[in-house]
């Protein structure tokens, strides 16, 4: 018999989270594992995370922010004198 040292808690759910956490769930994965690897729509702070984040392509800048810099250049005029 195994036992864990783990402290375990019980949870209850509604069936809807119960079928996404299920249909989340790999094969020989536990529940407490899907939960480990999911990031509830923020990123982790690690650099792990960071770092996988950034080779999938996000760029962690926001897009409003993205947004507003592209409006900030269209607006933008060039001269030669840099204090002009």
């Amino acid at each position: 018999m195994h036992l864990s040292s783990m402290a375990m808690k019980t949870i209850t759910l509604q069936v809807d989270a119960y079928e996404n956490l299920r249909s989340a769930k790999k094969a020989g994965e536990s529940f407490s594992a899907v939960l480990r690897r999911a990031s509830f729509g923020a990123l982790p702070l690690t650099g792990k995370a960071l770092q996988a984040y950034l080779q999938s392509g996000g760029s962690g800048v926001p897009d409003t922010y993205l947004d507003s810099v592209d409006e900030a250049a269209k607006r933008d005029t060039l001269t030669d004198d840099p204090w002009a």
